[in-house]
């Protein structure tokens, strides 16, 4: 038996919208970049509201082994495609050292449209 260890990194992306087709953009995505990824349902609950979401997970695999910094970058640059993707406003990034707010709209700005 063989065994390979590397460093825990592990970083997630937390973000609303459908989840089918979020597979659908991950798999063209892991195919695409040679990626590798986990993808669990979830329920954001918020003041005033409640919606259904996903967590997409990536961990530092010891057959391909990365570095904290490359796994955020990759992370985060899915998130921003998929926040576009999924028609979402936001997204969060959440690594062991930072947390990355992914937004369409600029810091203080309200999330909502108004008329």
């Amino acid at each position: 038996m063989i065994s390979s260890k590397t460093s825990t990194v592990i970083v997630t992306i937390h973000i609303a919208g459908d989840i089918a087709e979020a597979k659908r953009l991950l798999r063209k995505a892991c195919y695409c970049q040679g990626l590798c990824v986990t993808i669990s349902e979830e329920t954001f609950i918020y003041t005033g509201g409640e919606e259904e979401g996903m967590r997409i997970g990536f961990v530092n695999y010891p057959r391909f082994p990365s570095d904290l910094s490359s796994i955020q970058d990759r992370a985060v640059a899915l998130a921003e495609q998929l926040v576009v993707d999924l028609c979402q406003k936001t997204a969060l990034v959440v690594g062991p050292v930072e947390t990355v707010w992914v937004t369409t709209k600029p810091p203080g700005t309200p999330l909502h449209f108004t008329e």
